[in-house]
């Protein structure tokens, strides 16, 4: 019988596969998640623009040194240093800090804190919770009539931030710091679209609103956004680092979850956590198997499983102790045709990948079952 004390030599994820749609950090988050035994599909997105390539940046940056700002907001810390380094770059960076020191400077949290003190500057204010709401609301108390407000964007959509300056009177000025394209090859993004609408992901992270905006878009453009907002709500877990990130998924009726801390290391725990306990677990022939992704946990032991074994496995435990008929697990492979042999062959790597041939049995001239444990018949005989 299963040992519920024995450790797993292996890490929570293992098992499952998880898409990276990320453009900057995509290598740390992929290698958070591999630590703990996910496989990782990687498509970034998104592309960024060179900073210094930026026209519009350059615009923003000799309107603050010729017109002052009453305040300026930092929202990122890679940003802020962009900013200063694109300035420097131009030969307009001490102009810039010189006209910074002079402001009324608010920093969104703590990184971006870090950022404006190596560059020699004093924040005269960061809110507790890194909101983007909790400061719109300070300058909204302060009042900001007749006062301009300049904003260092960083890609993000900021819905009804400038517009609510406005309306208490602000003049607002944007300083797009980088910019989001899409990516020059479409190629790995339409293999993660593939991925996710054919249930080959068990869960898609995203890390910035435009890359969720973008993947959304392209699934548009492919005629899958139905089958990809069909495979969100159901099969396949989406995962943001925070609300902001969340709302294009959101604004088409997609529920995603997000870590308490926006940040990386967080999103990949709550993987840990909501991965596994999505997964089936049944009793079954004396041992404890638990269906991932692409493998199995049988006692806890990991056994990867071929794509088509998954299929069957998975067609079978939708309805657990019951005999499901050949034709239906043919329909269930991938591209197997009318040959009922290939079930048979499929069958038979799937009994060698799991390791304890008795787990499935065969109902001669019916088809299979899974060797459901009796005392747990009942719980699943209407299932």
């Amino acid at each position: 019988m299963y040992d519920e004390q024995q450790q797993p030599e292996h890490g929570p994820l293992a098992g499952f596969t998880v898409g990276v749609t990320a453009a900057r950090r995509a290598d740390e988050l992929g290698a958070l998640l591999q630590r703990r035994g996910a496989a990782v599909l990687h498509a970034p997105a998104l592309r960024i623009v060179p900073l210094a390539d930026d026209s519009e940046l350059l615009a923003a940056t000799k309107e603050i040194i010729q017109r002052t700002p009453d305040v300026v907001i930092a929202t990122t810390a890679i940003g802020f240093r962009g900013w200063i380094e694109a300035a420097d770059g131009w030969g307009l960076g001490e102009d810039l800090l010189e006209r910074l020191r002079g402001v009324e400077l608010l920093a969104r949290g703590p990184k971006v804190k870090g950022a404006v003190r190596a560059a020699g500057l004093t924040e005269e204010w960061s809110p507790s919770s890194e909101s983007m709401a909790e400061v719109l609301d300070r300058l909204l108390e302060e009042g900001v009539e007749g006062r301009r407000v300049a904003i260092q964007l960083h890609g993000e959509p900021l819905p009804g931030f400038v517009e609510a300056l406005r309306a208490g009177g602000a003049e607002v000025l944007g300083v797009p710091v980088y910019r989001w394209l899409p990516p020059e090859d479409i190629g790995p993004v339409d293999r993660l679209l593939d991925a996710a609408v054919s249930r080959g992901l068990d869960a898609l992270t995203f890390t910035s609103a435009p890359a969720a905006a973008s993947l959304l878009s392209r699934a548009e453009e492919r005629g899958l956004l139905p089958e990809l907002l069909a495979a969100l709500n159901h099969d396949v877990l989406p995962a943001c680092v925070g609300p902001v990130t969340a709302l294009p998924l959101q604004a088409l009726g997609v529920d995603t979850v997000q870590p308490e801390r926006f940040r990386l290391g967080p999103l990949v725990q709550l993987l840990c956590q909501e991965l596994p306990g999505r997964a089936r677990s049944l009793p079954i022939a004396g041992h404890r198997v638990e269906i991932r992704g692409h493998a199995v946990l049988v006692d806890g032991a990991l056994r990867p499983v071929p794509p088509a074994g998954m299929s069957l496995l998975r067609a079978l435990s939708r309805r657990p102790g019951w005999v499901v008929p050949r034709a239906e697990l043919l329909r269930a492979l991938p591209g197997a045709g009318r040959d009922e042999h290939a079930v048979e062959t499929a069958m038979a790597r799937l009994r060698t990948a799991l390791g304890a041939p008795k787990l499935i049995q065969t109902v001669v001239k019916r088809g299979y079952r899974l060797a459901l444990d009796p005392a747990t018949d009942a719980k699943y005989a209407d299932g």
